[in-house]
């Protein structure tokens, strides 16, 4: 086995959404980086994650707004789905991104390795034979589709989130086992091309971390839809049929479709990697670390979906430019995770920043919450969209929740989640002059109730 010549400062794990923040990060602050990544630069978020979901999405909107031109005086009607064109779309969306990202890692001067990469000290990772010593290693592995115990993915039949952007066909009818984020966006844009969909969740609500409110919205939005929906309901099998699956629940309920979608979450990857050899704390497969994403391990660290925060990309940007600041020297603050934007790009989209109205009751006892029905607000009748924005506000104190259903919400969450990190108060808020006519507004007039001055809003 060769060793590679003097050490880098910092080798990275993993090229996905974490690893790569960290390696331009630290590669503008002077440090030497080395980047391992075994399939693509840009890893789940990229390639099999949220830009290709969304872009499924978008098409999906697209075909609405074909179906449904008539309400808007406009004579259009869909004529199909080309799934080859919807994929030819999503994969060139994907390549420019992916191009433009190893144009960056070559501008930044990044040692990047490409193959599989194993912990093999707390100091070294070997790929493809050659050993790579850092004196920082950073962990970014990143997440997979999971499945349950005894559910087999054959791949075809039986799917992932993987399989699922990758079909040459529209199914007729489909199961989705799982009704979080993953679940929800695949049901609408499938429904958006046709599908008859029925997601089959074992918590009461959709979206069950989100605020209960916003999940009952959106599960009245998914009714109008026409997208069926199993509450509170356990999966106990699936076998195949000649044209399928039938998934039988624990109520004793079953469903038969052409497809399953397991969409249960996202496990860590971490299997065989030498992390629990190399002594790093370990817990149902995720690395345990601190605040600033340190391990038990003083020079190893790791961060995105590998450690048990927000699987979320922009937390995994985040954490690894904090993990560079923190080797280069500097003194980055911790991030508060409440502060984070989460968005369903379903229809509605649901966004939120800061506490739910439980989590808030629970931290500040009594809370003022307030409701602003976008049925009062131009753009969004222009858009012929529903929803609502809701603020959670601490006893005579900062807004610690903003909580939002309706189409285009994701936009509106940058605004929120400024909101709630300044910690700004509803008159804060209030004395700001949003513009019409645009669903931002609707934030504006939010906080202008709450702040005792409402404008367009019914008592």
């Amino acid at each position: 086995m060769s060793e590679s010549t003097s050490p880098a400062d910092l080798v990275i794990l993993g090229g996905g959404s974490g690893g790569y923040a960290a390696a331009f990060r630290a590669s503008e602050l002077g440090l030497n980086v080395v980047l391992i990544e075994k399939d693509k630069v840009g890893g789940t978020c990229l390639h099999r994650g949220c830009i290709p979901t969304k872009a499924l999405l978008h098409a999906g909107e697209v075909a609405d707004l074909a179906r449904e031109g008539e309400q808007f005086g406009v004579k259009t009607s869909l004529a199909g789905i080309d799934m080859d064109g919807v994929n030819s779309y999503k994969d060139g969306v994907i390549s420019k991104l992916y191009k433009g990202l190893q144009g960056l890692v070559k501008a930044r001067k990044i040692t990047y390795v490409e193959g599989a990469g194993r912990l093999t000290t707390p100091t070294t990772v070997e790929v493809n034979g050659q050993s790579y010593e850092g004196k920082h290693i950073l962990l970014a592995t990143g997440s997979y589709a999971r499945s349950l115990p005894g559910l087999e993915i054959d791949g075809t039949k039986v799917i992932t989130s993987d399989h699922a952007l990758n079909l040459d066909r529209v199914p007729a009818s489909a199961i989705i086992l799982g009704g979080g984020v993953i679940g929800c966006e695949f049901a609408s844009a499938w429904k958006s091309f046709g599908v008859d969909v029925t997601i089959v969740e074992a918590l009461p609500h959709l979206v069950p971390l989100e605020d209960e409110a916003s999940s009952k919205l959106l599960e009245r939005a998914f009714r109008r839809r026409k997208i069926g929906f199993e509450l509170g309901s356990r999966f106990s099998g699936v076998q195949n049929t000649e044209n399928g699956v039938k998934v039988s629940l624990e109520n004793g309920k079953e469903i038969e479709a052409e497809l399953l979608l397991v969409a249960v979450g996202r496990g860590p990857v971490s299997e065989g990697l030498g992390y629990e050899e190399a002594g790093v704390a370990m817990e149902r497969g995720f690395v345990l670390a601190d605040e600033l994403c340190r391990t038990n391990v003083p020079t190893i660290s790791a961060v995105g979906d590998l450690i048990p925060t927000l699987q979320l990309a922009h937390v995994g940007f985040a954490e690894g430019i904090l993990v560079a600041e923190r080797v280069a020297g500097l003194n980055p603050a911790p991030i508060d995770y409440a502060g984070v934007p989460r968005i369903t790009y379903s229809d509605p989209e649901v966004a939120s920043v800061g506490l739910t109205e439980p989590q808030a009751r629970e931290k500040y006892g009594d809370v003022k919450t307030l409701t602003y029905d976008l049925a009062g607000n131009g753009r969004s009748q222009i858009l012929k969209t529903t929803g609502a924005v809701k603020l959670i506000q601490a006893p005579d104190g900062p807004v610690v929740g903003i909580h939002m259903v309706g189409s285009r919400v994701g936009e509106l969450i940058a605004e929120a989640q400024l909101i709630y990190n300044w910690e700004a108060e509803a008159d804060d808020v209030a004395s700001l002059i949003h513009p019409h006519p645009t669903q931002s507004e609707a934030l504006g007039e939010a906080h202008l109730a709450l702040a005792g001055k409402p404008l367009h809003v019914h008592g």
